[in-house]
């Protein structure tokens, strides 16, 4: 089934926008877990679209600082002209609009906006599905995974992630942020509670910041903005070894 499918991925992106930071500031997409992945999927060979539930977005106010943002990430920030950027800020789909059966990758990018957002995005869900019923591969990483419960296994009426081991952003990181507060007044899940919730097995890394991904069948996830690209390079060797199987 797997080798019918085209080296075409969408990358997923956060349309909420609110400001949920110590001292207002917004949260949106976290620019390099989406610069990352477009990056690695385009290097190999994957044809790359953006997409969000509503068709807009905006970006993570702590990912446009250093050291999150820095080098040649904030190169390609500065320069509207490159291709992500442009992709990003004047063709990115609404995900009704997009025709899923050309997917052979669906990537969640994050920023805590994704906990507000995914969990209810029917759209980008039933994409996510439709590529993971076809034989496709899910990834998400950081807060992405938030996606993860709503994505149907069509055999068995089920999240994908049922029975998988999974990661994402852990309980610490959102101490380190000093957002965890926030977060449970505002009423949203936690990523380990989201994914344990609809019996995924979690696994942290030793430290919050640590580059952390892990692969299980089909399902690839990574810990945090460190992780985005070792989670796209898993993503391209799982899809390769479908292909090739």
């Amino acid at each position: 089934m797997s080798k019918q499918l085209k080296r075409k991925a969408l990358i997923a992106i956060s349309s909420f926008t609110g400001d949920i930071y110590p001292g207002g500031h917004r949260t949106g997409l976290f620019f390099t877990e989406a610069l990352h992945p477009y990056e690695v999927l385009t290097d190999a060979g994957f044809e790359v679209d953006l997409a969000s539930e509503t068709g807009t977005c905006g970006l993570d106010f702590n990912s446009l600082l250093p050291p999150f943002l820095a080098g040649s990430d904030k190169a390609v920030y500065d320069n509207p002209k490159h291709p992500f950027q442009v992709k990003l800020n004047s063709q990115l789909k609404k995900a009704s609009d997009v025709k899923k059966e050309e997917y052979g990758v669906f990537f969640a990018s994050a920023g805590h906006a994704a906990l507000y957002d995914y969990p209810t995005a029917a759209a980008l869900q039933a994409t996510a599905a439709d590529v993971w019923n076809r034989g496709g591969v899910v990834a998400a990483v950081c807060h992405g995974a938030a996606i993860m419960p709503g994505i149907i296994d069509a055999k068995t009426g089920k999240s994908i992630i049922e029975g998988r081991t999974v990661t994402g952003f852990t309980i610490e990181g959102e101490m380190i942020f000093a957002i965890l507060d926030k977060l449970r007044a505002d009423g949203v899940v936690p990523i380990v509670e989201a994914v344990t919730k609809v019996g995924a097995y979690y696994s942290s890394p030793m430290n919050a910041f640590d580059d952390y991904s892990i692969s299980c069948g089909r399902v690839v996830t990574g810990v945090n903005p460190q992780s985005a690209r070792s989670t796209a390079e898993r993503c391209v060797r799982v899809f390769d070894t479908q292909q090739n199987a």
